[in-house]
């Protein structure tokens, strides 16, 4: 927990849409930093959907007539989180596109830039022609227009330093007032011994012996699943894969990994409420993703001294702050395959290689501990 100099006790709201530790990256950052900060200030969470308690912390579902189109219920939870938190509150923080709150944290790339990014001539025009025939779009770049708006002083705090980059070149006007507040790990708990291994797989369901991969992510295929796939089945047979993730996925990949002959091979546990068990259970963790502002999975995972192979930089926030060969292995393209097969077979093979994988991971992680970051989340509170 936090333990530095008192500052003044703040009434903070704090938006997100999903707070349950199962939504995502996004939603576990904002629950680790409600945690560490409420026996400091008082937090007041207002969320469509909660699951999660936690001592000193007030909850304030708001009614959601419906949750689909997206579109529409992002301007419902807009306009009923702004009419709950528009009086009454030192600091309003929202993890949402949303116009109103004095600090934003910003967690996944700015839908301006994922819209007209390398677009030029008549490809930028077929674009803007695009946004202008479609409602969906016209509401998210406005949203996203107004929430970027610091006129009126608030602060935007990014997950990566790749992800600065990114909005500082989408949104240059907004540069002054950007900061940088990685997530982070409550603990490390390093290594599991044998035995842990051995009953987190049992509670699991999962065989006893081989080497287990871990993969987690709620959106399989951005994530990386097909060439994980693909790599699995290339590999000796006795690895094994772990899928930890949203649910509804699971019924579409459980076909392709019957194709691919590795029904034997693969085992889906949905979503998880803690996470503990899946990394005690692993022997390493793939994450071959194509897009992650930071991918807060794979911090996790090195605070277990997991070996990490991931998607470098260009791909993962994460990697940036990573090196190759010293705390992780970095896939030049996550979706070579055979690249992959070459990482994970190096870490078992070469055990020296693995070792000190697993070291520098370790000493990686302690490096990012959320009693310290929540420290600058509060400072950045203070100065609003």
């Amino acid at each position: 927990m936090v333990d530095e100099k008192p500052c003044k006790r703040l009434r903070i709201a704090v938006l997100n849409r999903n707070f349950s530790p199962t939504g995502g990256g996004a939603e576990r950052y904002s629950i680790a930093l409600v945690e560490e900060l409420a026996q400091r200030h008082e937090i007041h969470v207002f969320a469509q959907k909660i699951e999660h308690q936690w001592p000193g912390v007030t909850y304030h579902k708001l009614w959601t007539p419906l949750s689909k189109p997206r579109w529409i219920n992002q301007i419902w939870f807009a306009l009923t989180s702004w009419w709950a938190t528009r009086q009454g509150f030192d600091v309003v923080h929202s993890h949402e596109n949303t116009w109103h709150g004095q600090v934003q944290t910003v967690h996944v790339l700015p839908i301006k830039y994922n819209l007209f990014n390398g677009r030029l001539g008549w490809r930028l025009a077929l674009r803007w022609l695009k946004v202008a025939t479609s409602p969906r779009l016209l509401s998210y770049l406005l949203m996203e227009r107004l929430r970027y708006d610091v006129s009126d002083g608030r602060t935007i705090v990014l997950t990566s330093p790749s992800l600065m980059a990114i909005m500082a070149e989408t949104y240059p006007k907004a540069v002054p007032t950007m900061t940088v507040v990685t997530p982070g790990v409550k603990s490390v708990p390093g290594l599991a011994s044998d035995d842990e291994r051995r009953e987190a797989r049992i509670r699991l369901g999962l065989p006893l012996d081989g080497t287990c991969i871990l993969f987690v992510g709620n959106d399989y295929r951005k994530k990386g699943l097909p060439t994980l796939l693909e790599a699995l089945k290339k590999l000796p047979s006795n690895f094994f894969l772990t899928v930890v993730g949203n649910g509804s996925q699971i019924p579409f990949f459980k076909e392709a990994v019957k194709a691919l002959g590795l029904g034997e091979f693969v085992f889906f546990l949905g979503s998880l409420h803690d996470m503990r068990d899946a990394y005690l259970a692993a022997n390493c963790l793939a994450h071959p993703t194509l897009e992650d502002t930071f991918a807060m999975v794979v911090l996790e995972a090195m605070a277990y001294g997991l070996p990490v192979v991931v998607s470098g930089a260009q791909y993962c926030g994460l990697a940036q702050l990573l090196t190759d060969n010293v705390n992780a292995l970095l896939l030049a393209n996550p979706r070579d395959a055979s690249a992959l097969v070459l990482a994970l077979t190096t870490i078992f093979q070469n055990k020296a290689l693995g070792d000190a994988l697993s070291t520098k991971a370790l000493s990686f992680a302690r490096s990012y501990l959320w009693s310290a970051l929540a420290l600058g989340q509060e400072s950045i509170y203070v100065s609003n």
